[in-house]
């Protein structure tokens, strides 16, 4: 399983990092929009932080295939082992192909339905993202998009992974990986809530209230 954090936000990177098991960070335009850092500024800090082994994302915003590609290698530029965020529509399948056939890694990003996310892997996709909450949000079902496009995956694309996004819990996040999907990316929202068990501090509580009882200086 692979986790990641999706957040362009350094100081959260720098204090959730040594912590929790990452594979990487990724982003959007409207996240890295918010932190305020254009990505030629923005890529090389997280790497800084990360060092050379974690995975990044970075999506482009052009809307023709010959144009998504030129992004992709500016972007490339940036961070020669970037993953590229593609849309997967009609322009961004062509742009995931042609950029697959120089060997560079895509994601196709902004998955709402199933056979959306097997062209996007078929055309040469190293991962395709459904969005969990939004299909939600729109009528539809995250979770069960989530499961059918696991088993389109492992029947017709095994070197494709689904990296599940968009989730409010950590229950969310539970369901996708028991549903087959082999990485997910979190905002530091739901991170911090994965983090965190009010019944796990208690127990910790009354282990040391009954050490204190018995041995006063809480050390071992």
């Amino acid at each position: 399983m692979e986790l990641y954090l999706d957040t362009s936000d350094l100081k959260i990177i720098e204090e959730l990092w040594p912590i929790l098991p990452l594979s990487g960070i990724t982003t959007n335009p409207s996240i890295v929009a918010c932190g305020g850092l254009p990505l030629g500024e923005l890529l090389p800090k997280i790497r800084a932080l990360v060092g050379p082994e974690a995975t990044l994302f970075a999506q482009v915003l052009a809307r023709t295939s010959e144009a998504m590609i030129d992004e992709a290698l500016r972007l490339r530029e940036l961070d020669p082992k970037l993953v590229v965020k593609i849309p997967a529509l009609p322009a961004g399948i062509g742009a995931i192909k042609a950029l697959s056939a120089r060997g560079i890694a895509t994601l196709g990003t902004a998955i709402f339905a199933p056979m959306q996310g097997l062209l996007a892997a078929q055309a040469g996709a190293r991962y395709v993202a459904p969005y969990v909450t939004s299909v939600d949000a729109n009528g539809g079902d995250g979770l069960e998009l989530v499961r059918n496009l696991q088993r389109m995956l492992d029947l017709h694309c095994p070197s494709c992974s689904i990296l599940a996004a968009s989730f409010r819990t950590p229950v969310q996040v539970m369901e996708c990986l028991l549903a087959g999907a082999k990485a997910v990316t979190v905002s530091p929202d739901t991170a911090r809530q994965m983090l965190v068990s009010p019944a796990a501090e208690a127990a910790i509580e009354r282990f040391e209230a009954a050490w204190s009882k018995s041995f006063g200086k809480l050390s071992v």
